[in-house]
């Protein structure tokens, strides 16, 4: 067990090496500041890496994992990461990036008494309950799972959507944009959901409009016509 443990020392060795040998001021320009374009949102599971999946390397993606990437406004960790992102790093787009196999969406689909991962899960389930005659009217099971987990990152994207830091600086300067994502780990492939952002945000105006505008029009656009 202890080995298993030193093996974390002795990467981060050769990992510092293989960097520095490529760049030797790496280190320094990280420690700089950080500028990245990207918040990411994503699951917990162990075996989706944002950064290697995406091809993306240290500084150049914000990352908030939780069990099946999930957006509760309740949840201090998840909404303190979304406003430190949107309106200090000012990021340009935020990716909530689910995956197909996820625990987390057979968990809320199991009747079964979790625990103290019930008040977690509910959210899924409620996501469940809103979409019940699409899933039960999939037959074969793992493909109702995945499809739950679509469903999952849509309403997650929504629940970013409706938050008044998001719907102030996207009034300002037309960003962040708001994507959906799923990551398929038999094949290694990202799968675009295709939310549609604007529309998304006609849709909810009336109800989750938090900035008493028309921030469906930019300001940026609005100078721009005058």
């Amino acid at each position: 067990m202890k080995k298993s443990y030193n093996l974390i020392f002795e990467n981060n060795k050769k990992w510092m090496e293989a960097q520095l040998a490529e760049n030797p001021d790496f280190f320094k320009t990280l420690s700089a500041t950080q500028n990245p374009d990207f918040l990411y949102i994503g699951c917990s599971d162990s075996r989706v890496s944002a950064e290697e999946m995406m091809g993306m390397k240290p500084g150049e993606l914000f990352v908030h994992r939780n069990i099946a990437n999930v957006v509760n406004t309740l949840d201090m960790s998840a909404t303190a990461v979304i406003q430190y992102a949107v309106e200090h790093l000012q990021v340009k787009h935020i990716i909530v990036c689910g995956h197909y196999g996820c625990g987390g969406i057979k968990a809320a689909m199991t009747p079964e008494d979790m625990g103290l991962l019930n008040p977690w899960l509910r959210t899924i389930r409620d996501i469940y309950r809103l979409h019940q005659a699409e899933l039960d009217a999939i037959d074969d099971e793992q493909k109702r799972y995945d499809r739950l987990v679509e469903l999952n990152v849509q309403e997650q994207c929504i629940n970013v959507i409706k938050m008044a830091c998001v719907q102030e600086e996207y009034l300002v300067d037309e960003y962040p944009i708001v994507h959906g994502l799923v990551f398929d780990m038999k094949t290694g492939k990202i799968i675009d959901l295709e939310i549609d952002f604007e529309n998304i945000l006609k849709d909810i105006q009336k109800i989750y409009n938090l900035t008493n505008s028309n921030w469906v029009m930019s300001k940026k656009n609005n100078k721009n016509m005058q």
